[in-house]
């Protein structure tokens, strides 16, 4: 069962990192009226630059992980099989 939800996450993982990049976009616009900085930019301040890294960087994680873990849900709900733990490990 795993080997069919494996192409099912990761179409849904690549639709998360769309929607990701769309929310960051637009929470950017409500704090500048300039595009995100880039790496690929030159002439740019290098602390905005570490701003949008961390601001698209923490957006983008939140989604995939929220997206993953109702994928799973829904494979579980489904099927009746968890794919993946059902808990972390214990140190």
């Amino acid at each position: 069962m795993n080997a069919i939800f494996t192409p099912i996450g990761l179409a849904l993982g690549l639709a998360a990192g769309q929607i990701s990049k769309k929310i960051f976009d637009f929470v950017w616009g409500l704090v500048d009226d300039e595009e995100a900085p880039r790496p690929k930019h030159r002439e740019i301040p290098l602390l905005k630059l570490l701003i949008a890294l961390l601001v698209e960087g923490a957006i983008a994680r939140a989604v995939r992980g929220f997206v993953d873990h109702g994928t799973r849900s829904g494979w579980a709900r489904v099927t009746g099989a968890w794919p993946g733990e059902e808990r972390p490990e214990q140190q």
